[in-house]
C-alpha cells in the first residue's frame, strides 16, 4: 500500500497535537498514508461544507482521532456524518493513551477505536480499504443479479 490519501477528522480546541503527531507520522515514507484533508477553522464558515465534503470525497479513507473531548465536538460529528454520506470508509484512532477518550457523537455502537501504533494504523488502513472495496463489490453484484432476475423468463443475456 503505498500513498493512501487520507482526511483526518479531529477536535480543533483540544486535539491539534494529535493531528501534528498524525502529520508527522505520515511523512515517514514507510507510514504507506499521506494527508489529503483535515478538520479545519475556515471549513466552520462553510454552511454547505462543500469544501470539506469534496476532500472527505476525495479521500480514500477517514480517520478520526479520538480525544477526551471528541463527543462534544461538533465539526467531527460533521464530518463522520459526510464520510458517510459519500461512502468514504472510516475508522476511529484511539488518540491519548493515558485518559478516556470518547467517541464522536454519531459514531455507531459498535465501532471500536483502534490503538494507536504504527503496526495499528497501517493495519486499520489496509483491512478498511479493504473492507470498503468488498462491500463495494458485493453490492454491484447484487445489483447485477437483480438485474438478470428482473428480465423476462429471468434468463440473462
Amino acid at each position: 500500500m503505498s500513498g493512501t490519501r487520507v482526511f483526518v477528522s479531529f477536535d480543533i480546541e483540544h486535539d491539534r497535537d494529535l493531528f501534528e503527531r498524525l502529520q508527522a507520522q505520515s511523512l515517514n515514507p514507510r507510514s504507506g498514508f499521506e494527508i489529503s484533508g483535515r478538520s479545519e477553522l475556515a471549513a466552520r464558515q462553510d454552511p454547505l461544507g462543500e469544501e470539506m465534503r469534496r476532500q472527505i470525497r476525495e479521500a480514500d479513507e477517514v480517520i478520526v482521532i479520538c480525544g477526551e473531548h471528541t463527543d462534544a465536538s461538533i465539526g467531527v460529528q460533521a464530518e463522520l456524518c459526510i464520510a458517510r454520506e459519500e461512502r468514504t470508509p472510516h475508522f476511529l484512532l484511539w488518540g491519548r493513551r493515558e485518559i478516556m477518550c470518547t467517541k464522536p457523537a454519531g459514531a455507531k455502537p459498535g465501532e471500536g477505536m483502534y490503538s494507536w501504533t504504527a503496526v495499528v494504523l497501517h493495519e486499520q488502513l489496509v483491512m478498511t480499504l479493504r473492507n470498503a472495496r468488498a462491500e463495494i463489490d458485493a453490492e454491484a453484484a447484487a445489483e447485477a443479479l437483480g438485474r438478470s432476475r428482473a428480465r423476462p423468463g429471468g434468463r440473462s443475456g
